[in-house]
C-alpha cells in the first residue's frame, strides 16, 4: 500500500503541476464563416459549422471548407433582432445508418422550430433541403432569448435548451411556469410518435403524468441556455446559462440525474436574490457550480458561451477542464476540478472575435468560434510542447512514437530506471536499464493516448516527460 500511495502522490503533485501550468491558446482552423453559432461532428473527422443566416458548411480535417453547402435554408429562418437564426444542429446516433440529423432555427414568423433532414449518403457532404419534416413548434413572444441548442444524450433522446421568451426579466414568468416550453430543457424520444406529435414522451422524463406540468420537460428555470454540452466519458450535462444584467452561470448535472432540477431564474440571476415573489424554497433549487460577474473580474464581460469538457489526448494539461467563453470580453474560461468544487480561471483576451460556440471533434479535440471574426479556431495548450522542459537531462524521441522510443542522456548520468504511467496514475511500464546511456523502449503494446514518462537517472535525479502514442 505504501508503494501505491507514494506512486498516486507522484501522479497527483504532477498533474497538479500540469493543470496550473496550462496556457491556453488558439490556432487557426477554418475561416470565411458567416455569424458561425455551433459546431459538430457527424462521427466521422469532418466538422460542421452552423452559420446563423440558415447554412450548414463542412469543413474537412486538413481545414479546407467545402465550397457547396451542407445544408441551405436561409429561406426558412429569420435572423433579426441579433439571437434569431439557425441556431442548433444535432446528429442521431446512428446518423452514418440513417442520414438524420436535426437542427434548431426561428422561422420566418418568429417562432422556434426543430425538425429532421436526411443525407443520403450519411457520409456525403450534401443534405437534401426538401427532407424536412417538423418535429416541434413553440411561440416565441418576443426576439430574444431563444436558447438554440440541441445534443443527444446517451440515452439516445433528443435534449432541447430553450430560452425563457425574451423581453426582461422573464416578465412571463415562463421558465418556472411548467405548462410552458420556455425556459426549460426538454428531453423527447425522436425515434417514435404518439399523441399526435412527431416524437414521443420517454417514459422516465420527471413531470409525466403529472397533469400541472408538461411531460416534455426535463429541467427548467433556465434564462437563456445558449450553450449546453453533454461530457463524453462521463455523460454529465454541462449548461452555460446567459444571465440578466451581471451574473452569468455555468450549471452541472451528473448523468444519474432523473430530471426535474429547478436553476431558480427569474427567482435568482445565478446565486444572487433577482425577483423572488411567488418563488419555491431555495433548499429546492439548483444552484450553479460557478458563476462571474460583468464587472469585477477583469476585462468587462457581458453573456456567457457554454463549451466542454477536454477529453482530448493531445494536450493533457486540459485533461477534464471545463472550458466556457465570453462574448464580450473574448476571453476563454476554464474550470478546474478542487475537491467538491470547481476553480475558474481566464485567458488573455482573443479581441476581435465575439466568441459564440465551441465544438468537439470526434477525438475529443475542442475548437471555438467567433461570430465577429468568422473563424474557427483550434484551442491549443502553449504552456508545454512534447520537449516540455528546458533543463532536460535526457532525450526522449519520436514523439508522437507509434513502435519503438529512444531515451538518451544528454551529460553525464547514465539512464537506471523507467517508469511510464497512465493519467490515472497507473504503472503499465517499467524496465531497469542498470546504467545505459542509451536505451530503446518498445512501445507497440501500449494504447493511443498520452502518457508520462518518468526517467531516474543512475544519480536517483527524475525527469518526466510526456509521451504520445499514435
Amino acid at each position: 500500500m505504501k508503494t501505491r500511495n507514494t506512486t498516486l502522490l507522484f501522479i497527483a503533485t504532477l498533474l497538479s503541476f500540469a493543470v496550473f501550468s496550462q496556457e491556453i491558446d488558439i490556432d487557426l482552423f477554418a475561416s470565411g464563416f458567416n455569424s458561425p453559432v455551433s459546431i459538430k461532428h457527424a462521427g466521422d473527422s469532418r466538422l460542421f459549422v452552423v452559420e446563423q443566416g440558415g447554412v450548414i458548411k463542412i469543413v474537412n480535417s486538413d481545414g479546407s471548407v467545402n465550397a457547396t453547402p451542407f445544408l441551405d435554408i436561409d429561406s426558412r429562418v429569420i435572423d433579426t433582432g441579433n439571437e434569431r437564426g439557425l441556431l442548433g444542429l444535432a446528429f442521431h446516433p446512428q446518423y452514418m445508418s440513417n442520414g438524420f440529423f436535426f437542427v434548431n432555427y426561428i422561422n420566418n414568423s418568429g417562432n422556434t422550430v426543430v425538425s429532421r433532414f436526411i443525407a443520403n449518403p450519411p457520409d456525403g457532404n450534401i443534405a437534401d433541403p426538401n427532407t424536412e419534416d417538423i418535429i416541434l413548434t413553440i411561440t416565441q413572444p418576443f426576439s430574444n432569448h431563444n436558447g438554440g441548442d440541441i445534443a443527444f444524450g446517451s440515452d439516445g433522446y433528443l435534449y432541447i435548451a430553450t430560452g425563457d421568451g425574451g423581453s426582461g426579466g422573464d416578465p412571463n414568468n415562463n421558465a418556472q411556469n411548467l405548462n410552458s416550453m420556455l425556459g426549460k430543457m426538454l428531453r423527447i424520444n425522436i425515434n417514435s410518435a404518439e399523441g399526435g406529435n412527431n416524437y414521443a414522451i420517454p417514459a422516465d422524463n420527471p413531470f409525466v403524468g403529472n397533469g400541472a406540468a408538461l411531460d416534455e420537460i426535463w429541467f427548467y428555470g433556465l434564462r437563456n441556455p445558449w450553450r449546453f454540452s453533454f461530457d463524453s466519458q462521463t455523460n454529465d450535462m454541462w449548461i452555460g446559462d446567459v444571465g440578466q444584467g451581471n451574473i452569468e452561470e455555468i450549471d452541472f448535472v451528473e448523468s444519474t440525474s432523473t430530471g426535474g432540477e429547478n436553476f431558480g431564474w427569474r427567482c435568482y440571476e445565478g446565486n444572487a436574490t433577482y425577483n423572488t415573489s411567488g418563488c419555491p424554497d431555495a433548499n429546492t433549487l439548483t444552484f450553479p457550480v460557478a458563476q462571474y460577474t460583468h464587472s469585477g473580474s477583469g476585462p468587462f464581460k457581458c453573456s456567457i458561451t457554454g463549451g466542454y469538457r477536454y477529453r482530448g489526448t493531445l494536450y493533457p494539461n486540459f485533461s477534464g477542464l471545463y472550458f466556457f467563453a465570453d462574448y464580450c470580453s473574448n476571453e476563454i474560461g476554464t474550470l478546474t476540478p478542487n475537491g467538491s468544487g470547481w476553480d475558474m480561471a481566464f485567458s488573455n483576451q482573443f479581441t476581435g472575435n465575439g466568441w459564440t460556440t465551441f465544438g468537439e471533434a470526434i477525438d475529443g479535440e475542442l475548437y471555438i468560434a467567433g461570430r465577429n471574426s468568422g473563424n474557427v479556431y483550434h484551442i491549443v495548450d502553449n504552456s508545454l510542447s512534447i520537449d516540455e522542459y528546458s533543463k532536460s537531462e535526457f532525450s526522449l524521441y519520436p514523439n508522437p512514437a507509434k513502435g519503438f522510443i529512444t531515451i538518451e542522456s544528454n551529460d553525464n548520468k547514465a539512464i537506471n530506471t523507467v517508469n511510464i504511467y497512465s493519467l490515472h496514475g497507473k504503472i503499465v511500464k517499467s524496465i531497469n536499464f542498470n546504467g545505459l546511456n542509451q536505451a530503446e523502449i518498445n512501445t507497440t503494446d501500449l494504447a493511443k493516448g498520452v502518457y508520462l514518462t518518468e526517467i531516474i537517472s543512475d544519480k536517483s535525479s527524475k525527469e518526466i516527460k510526456k509521451l504520445v502514442i499514435n
